[in-house]
């Protein structure tokens, strides 16, 4: 029988010198996944064009339903999410919440790809 031949570690480490630090820390690295993790949800991309859309840069709860044909518990989970992730935010006016789209919020989406 042959023998295998038994390969030598390489002694030259030139060619793969360690990398100084992590582009992305851990506690970034979550926050961003929770980003995406918000934006990989078909209903909660369409909330998001939803108040998007609207002509006042805001929309209450009691319209984003029929749209999405959810019930309310539905969509307002929905909502936390995105709100929790930092893309919308929540406005409570007497028994109603309006939300909006946080400045800049779409633009650091897109800043994290172009970063990575």
């Amino acid at each position: 029988m042959n023998a295998l031949p038994v390969l030598e570690p390489a002694t030259d480490e030139s060619c793969c010198a360690p990398a100084s630090a992590p582009a992305l820390g851990a506690e970034e690295a979550k926050q961003k996944a929770l980003v995406f993790k918000a934006l990989a949800d078909p209903n909660r991309l369409r909330l998001l064009s939803i108040v998007k859309a609207e002509a006042s840069g805001e929309s209450c709860v009691c319209d984003l339903t029929e749209p999405l044909d959810l019930g309310q518990p539905t969509v307002s989970h929905h909502l936390k999410i995105l709100v929790d992730a930092g893309l919308l935010h929540r406005e409570k006016r007497g028994t109603w919440a309006y939300y909006s789209l946080i400045p800049g919020a779409l633009d650091d989406v897109a800043g994290i790809l172009a970063a990575l």
